[in-house]
């Protein structure tokens, strides 16, 4: 989402000029409609307050948005083919849908034809797409979820009893077992994009970007791991995790001191704790974090743990490169890791050289 308030002046006057050169440079997400639309859209214009900007279509999915019907704004250059409509369409008529192979043959389209076609027009897959249009629906719901829970427990209500796991719909309910437990998630923004983050009173179990590839698994496995629910919600520790990647993107903090669950299998939770000893501003290769562990043939083990952090950022995968020097691979994008360890690099030092 773009925040610059000069480019969302100059993407606004876009909009209301209907400046067709601006069409496909970015979406405008419109509040009071849920939709999203082109710069050239002929619907009446809403007010400033009322457009966020999007530079992807698959951000503006993420946000919850769904396509304009009168500007089809998935459907640019006109010359979309018949099959990208088609597939479009049917997402719309089942947006919360979970795409299997058999779907693509039902309809006779093949699902490496409908990869390689978002590919080319949007710059993501089809299973992007539909997972994007899935997963905005969800956040939608926490974001506008989130007001309707505060309010509740401001007027004395404590129990969350009568509201919906947000992802009950794409994902089904978690396993019936006599204990649920609640998790509370909440949607924020940083400089490198919006994040979810799902903690309760005691622990923060998750923090991701939004667009990460493979988030609704990793959701859905913590909801079964925990026969949780997940509703809107603001909590304590959310709140103290929000205030301290503020200060930490403005280089006011290194260190931070949220409680963390840290479930993974014993040698998961052993490169985690690796991680966290790694200083803010260095790194290690992943063939030394394996030194560390004692086997020096671990680096694959190491680099499949990296991944299976749920925690981004407080517990730094980012900080773990190549042996030859290169970034390597890292779940929230290789850009987002080279401004991370940009930004701890450019951090203050004191006068003994440690970072403050």
């Amino acid at each position: 989402m773009i925040n610059c308030e000069k480019k969302k002046k100059e993407f606004y006057k876009a909009l209301v000029d209907k400046n067709p050169q601006y069409d496909g440079i970015f979406f405008a997400g419109i509040k009071t409609t849920g939709v999203f639309c082109h710069a050239t859209c002929t619907a009446r214009k809403p007010k400033y307050e009322n457009c966020e900007f999007f530079l992807s279509a698959e951000e503006a999915l993420l946000a919850g948005y769904r396509p304009c019907k009168r500007c089809n704004p998935l459907f640019y250059p006109n010359s979309i083919p018949q099959e990208v409509e088609i597939l479009v369409a049917a997402v719309e008529r089942n947006p919360e849908k979970r795409w299997k192979e058999a779907d693509f043959h039902e309809i006779g389209i093949h699902s490496a034809t409908a990869r390689r076609m978002f590919k080319e027009i949007y710059g993501m897959t089809f299973v992007q797409y539909a997972r994007s249009r899935r997963m905005g629906l969800a956040f939608k719901e926490i974001l506008t979820g989130r007001k309707v829970i505060d309010q509740q427990f401001s007027l004395g209500y404590e129990s969350p009893s009568g509201f919906n796991d947000a992802f009950t719909k794409i994902m089904g309910n978690p396993p019936k077992k006599t204990s649920i437990s609640i998790i509370n998630a909440n949607i924020f923004s940083t400089p490198l994009g919006k994040m979810i983050s799902l903690s309760d009173a005691n622990y923060l179990y998750l923090l991701e970007f939004l667009d990460r590839r493979g988030l609704e698994k990793e959701i859905e496995k913590l909801r079964e791991k925990h026969n949780a629910r997940i509703l809107p919600g603001n909590t304590e520790i959310n709140t103290n995790l929000v205030q301290q990647l503020n200060l930490y993107f403005t280089k006011g903090l290194s260190q931070f001191t949220i409680p963390l669950l840290k479930k993974g299998t014993p040698f998961q939770v052993k490169v985690w704790d690796i991680l966290n000893s790694i200083p803010p501003g260095q790194t290690l290769t992943y063939q030394e974090v394996a030194e560390e562990l004692g086997n020096k043939n671990l680096v694959r083990a190491v680099g499949n743990a990296n991944g299976a952090n749920q925690i981004s950022i407080l517990i730094p995968c980012h900080r773990v490169v190549n042996t030859n020097g290169e970034l390597g691979g890292y779940g929230g994008g290789v850009e987002r890791k080279k401004y991370l360890l940009n930004l701890e690099q450019s951090m203050g030092k004191s006068q003994n050289g440690l970072l403050i």
